[in-house]
């Protein structure tokens, strides 16, 4: 059978279209041969224009860190700041641990992750509490309420900040972007940051600083607890939300070549945070001036909590719609003799790798957990590359060189990451995948045709053919690929 060929009827015809494989192995030797490592991915070299382009980001947020220390300590005194950054550093464990939840099919680079939280708490609160502080002194001067503020200043500076890190990373980091998780993710964890600083004012300076002012420690600690339970217990979710909004804007911008969608999206993601920001701003203020407090009950249930479980629930759907990514994109390197149908199954939901995992253990320890770990990582990364070149995101010709050249290299590793615990199970025969059905050779001697399983969960440990080209080095000559189809039929 030729790639171009289509397979026999069953569940390889259903998946995909592999080309013939080499003769049938023999049965496993008695003892297997030591397991290795595969060697690590390879990682691109710091240019110097790398290096002063990451050096000019690490002293902006350092300086803007320090600033904001500083100012802190200066508004607030020693006491009532360590206090403050005491209560506001404890729900930050939950909610990173909530964004890097969503991102567990393709975990960003922790450097990443880092650059937006310290975005957040550093480079925008400075840039904020400038701009803020210069408009409630403006409006001041015009006889102006002070609350205008927080209703016409603060949600354009405030979003626009947090929104400046992640925007950063799309451009120069584009391909980075998996899609809306990405953005959610990036977007979040600066929102996320950004709320801990500004909680750190909130319950160091009204609270505890205020407090005590006033009657002593003792009030200071209870006006604490209280800030703390309204503004973080009930609403700590509100920073986040506000900034997803820019989030889902930068994940489709990310993920599409036309250029109109690129510019609009974010602008679109961006204006519906501020306006979601300036409503929640504005509904204590009217609540304050009519004395009316079922304004802030009403604007609470009835926009703002709805709102939550909606981006809530639309967060989660998208995770598991951009995990089976790769069942959508790699049945290309199934019909190109790369991988195995099993091998893509086994990929398209956390369930399922993490049983490719727990095999991977049983059958070659430790160091078979970390090939497949590996193997994991960069068949993802694999199909989130396949998956950019059908979307037609490489436009230059140096972006598609840069996309074979990164295919071949995740291509290899893969080929490397296999080697580690293919054909070392000793429970299971020795076979050969031909494109239809598996060909098993039995203990007995026997060679039997065996139909694959419907809902394979592990690789099973066949032996592939030497692959060919890969889709992005395809020579002249070479058979087009079908558009995969879906798998398992009429599953979406």
């Amino acid at each position: 059978m030729r790639p171009d060929q289509p397979a026999a009827d069953g569940y390889a015809d259903r998946m995909a279209d592999t080309p013939p494989g080499s003769p049938l192995p023999s049965p496993p030797a008695s003892t297997a041969p030591p397991v290795v490592d595969a060697p690590p991915m390879p990682r691109r070299r710091l240019g110097w224009r790398r290096f002063l382009a990451l050096a000019g980001v690490v002293l902006l947020i350092a300086a803007c860190a320090v600033f904001m220390v500083f100012t802190l300590g200066q508004s607030l005194g020693a006491q009532a700041l360590l206090i403050g950054v005491a209560a506001a550093i404890l729900p930050v464990p939950v909610l990173v641990a909530c964004f890097l939840w969503l991102d567990r099919y393709e975990p960003e680079p922790l450097k990443y992750l880092i650059f937006c939280f310290a975005w957040g708490a550093f480079v925008s609160t400075a840039a904020s509490l400038t701009v803020n502080d210069f408009a409630a002194g403006r409006f001041a001067d015009w006889g102006l309420p002070a609350a205008l503020t927080g209703v016409l200043v603060a949600p354009f500076i405030e979003e626009s900040t947090k929104a400046l890190g992640p925007i950063l990373l799309l451009v120069f980091r584009r391909r980075e972007w998996s899609g809306i998780t990405d953005g959610l993710v990036y977007c979040g964890l600066s929102a996320v940051g950004f709320a801990m600083v500004e909680n750190i004012l909130y319950l160091g300076g009204l609270g505890y600083a205020s407090g005590v002012d006033r009657y002593g420690p003792a009030t200071g600690i209870q006006q604490v607890i209280a800030i703390f339970i309204l503004r973080i217990l009930l609403f700590g979710f509100a920073h986040p939300l506000f900034t997803s909004m820019t989030g889902f804007g930068l994940g489709i911008a990310a993920r599409t070549a036309d250029r109109r969608v690129r510019v609009l999206a974010p602008i679109a993601g961006l204006l519906l945070a501020m306006m979601l920001h300036g409503t929640w701003n504005l509904l204590p203020t009217l609540t304050q001036a009519t004395g009316e407090a079922v304004i802030m009950l009403y604007g609470f249930l009835g926009l703002m909590v709805p709102v939550f479980f909606g981006t809530v629930g639309l967060a989660v759907w998208l995770r598991a719609w951009e995990g089976r990514l790769t069942e959508r994109v790699l049945p290309d390197y199934v019909r190109a003799g790369w991988l195995s149908p099993p091998e893509v199954a086994a990929l398209s939901s956390l369930g399922r790798r993490h049983a490719a995992r727990s095999w991977a253990r049983r059958v070659a320890g430790d160091a078979g957990v970390r090939a497949m770990r590996g193997y994991q990582s960069a068949a993802t990364r694999l199909a989130l590359l396949r998956d950019g070149t059908l979307r037609g995101l490489d436009r230059k010709a140096a972006d598609q060189e840069r996309t074979a050249r990164e295919e071949r290299e995740l291509l290899d590793a893969i080929s490397a990451y296999r080697s580690v615990f293919v054909g070392r199970d000793p429970q299971a025969p020795a076979g050969l995948w031909d494109g239809s059905r598996y060909h098993l050779r039995f203990p007995d001697g026997h060679q039997r045709p065996v139909d694959a399983p419907d809902e394979p969960v592990v690789p099973i440990p066949v032996v592939l053919a030497p692959a060919p080209p890969p889709v992005g080095y395809a020579p002249p000559g070479w058979p087009g690929l079908r558009p995969p189809a879906p798998w398992p039929p009429g599953h979406h």
